[in-house]
């Protein structure tokens, strides 16, 4: 299966600069979120980790207003 995909890009010219392209895109791009993480502040981090349980909660209350007003 190898030779498959090594044989045509062998006769391509200056092809080694793709993985080396594609290995600094995906370190940099786990570098800034890791950076992010640790640097992100905490209220923002409580805030957006409670949103689908208000979600739900906010659904829920709603669903038994709408049927107590029925």
């Amino acid at each position: 299966m190898l030779k498959f995909v090594k044989g045509p890009l062998e006769s391509i010219e200056g092809v080694e600069i793709y993985p080396i392209i594609s290995l600094l895109i995906f370190f940099i791009f786990f570098a800034a979120l890791f950076f992010w993480v640790f640097t992100a502040k905490k209220e923002y981090i409580k805030k957006v980790s409670d949103l689908p349980l208000e979600l739900d909660d906010n659904i829920e209350m709603d669903s038994i207003l709408n049927d107590s007003r029925s």
